[in-house]
């Protein structure tokens, strides 16, 4: 039995470190993936406080997984543990039996991992750590005393930090469509051997002081007594894969698509992403300056990105400085390309060169 304890603690400890380490390295990842759960679950105003959320239970998954290994305060860990995957197994059930959220971020953007992998992931450690708390009491700590609430300490204060890390700057390891080195048109198409969604067109009618949807099948098309009130797309077949890029679609505030231009462009392109210009942070002006330069000289060319509306932006790009155009683009798109606001992007015929956020821009200032 002593055996067994100890391969359980072993395997939940390291997977609870794992996964909190995972998602450690992109919180604000995990922080959009709350706010989906928050939506779905009429929660929104717990939104506001997704960041925290996530900092706080990434940090929790580190320190509970660290306990379990060097078997530090059993009586207590084994209780919170038993509660933080007890609640993990209630968001990945939600997940897959309702339908209405496609992942859970369990492990982040690194693991992609399906609503039923999750599932049942969730299970098999709800079942191991339940064996682990009967028995809590014949676990003992792997170290003394001192040693083992030094390592806890340290572990605290690591997953804290590498989280205000990433913050400052970016993730340490880019998951996503975005990182350097990927050229953005290849990764908007699906990968080899999948297939999209696919929806069909329900338009809805209203004859009679009653609404009805048809679709273009069975419409009465000689009825002339149908009032139009609305369309939606219905998901028919949910597809088997969806490209690593999505919604990259840039467009100048008259509604001009300049998507094409950008990536066949052959002259380095900077892309100053600022998804909300109400929240964009500050100390980067000086360091744009210099960027500006350069495009004044031809060296490169430089386009703001932005959900922001045209109202909005005038008055930033004023009080900034900023001498270039501005376009739109979906608001989700850009915070999955930048993990910063503002960040920013090089691109070269459609491949990423470069990202920093705005802490770090690479430009020297005299």
């Amino acid at each position: 039995m002593k055996f067994l304890l100890n391969l359980l603690r072993i395997i939940v400890g390291v997977l609870f470190i794992f996964s909190g380490l995972i998602k450690a390295n992109d919180p604000l990842g995990l922080s959009y993936k709350m706010d989906e759960f928050f939506e779905v679950l009429h929660l929104g105003f717990m939104s506001h406080y997704s960041l925290v959320y996530s900092v706080a239970m990434n940090t929790f998954e580190i320190v509970c997984g660290v306990a379990i290994l060097i078997g530090y305060r059993m009586r207590l860990f084994s209780w919170l543990i038993l509660l933080l995957i007890a609640f993990f197994t209630f968001l990945t059930a939600y997940a897959l039996f309702s339908g209405t959220v496609r992942e859970c971020g369990c492990f982040g953007d690194c693991i992609k991992l399906s609503p039923a992998e999750t599932f049942w992931k969730d299970v098999a450690l709800l079942v191991m750590i339940l064996v682990i708390f009967l028995y809590r009491n014949k676990i003992g700590p792997l170290f003394g005393t001192k040693a083992n609430g030094a390592l806890m300490l340290v572990s605290l204060i690591f997953s804290l930090g590498i989280q205000w890390y990433t913050l400052v700057h970016l993730p340490i390891v880019d998951c996503l469509g975005y990182k350097v080195g990927n050229n953005i048109p290849e990764k908007m198409k699906l990968p080899p051997g999948a297939h999209p969604d696919v929806y069909e067109t329900v338009l809805i009618y209203k004859k009679d002081g009653k609404e009805k949807e048809f679709t273009t099948e069975n419409f009465p098309w000689n009825d002339s007594t149908w009032v139009y009130v609305d369309r939606k797309d219905k998901l028919v077949k949910e597809g088997d894969g969806e490209p690593p890029i999505k919604d990259f679609i840039l467009t100048d505030f008259d509604g001009g698509n300049q998507t094409e231009a950008i990536l066949t462009e052959t002259t380095p392109v900077y892309l100053f992403l600022v998804k909300d210009v109400k929240e964009a942070g500050d100390g980067w002006q000086r360091k744009m300056a210099v960027l500006q330069s350069m495009a004044k000289q031809g060296k490169c060319y430089i386009y703001g990105v932005t959900a922001s509306t045209k109202d909005q932006v005038a008055p930033f790009v004023k009080a900034n400085g900023l001498e270039f155009q501005f376009l739109n683009m979906d608001g989700t798109a850009i915070k999955t390309a930048g993990r910063s606001n503002p960040c920013l992007l090089l691109l070269e015929k459609g491949t990423i060169k470069g990202k920093w956020s705005y802490h770090d821009l690479p430009f020297a200032i005299d």
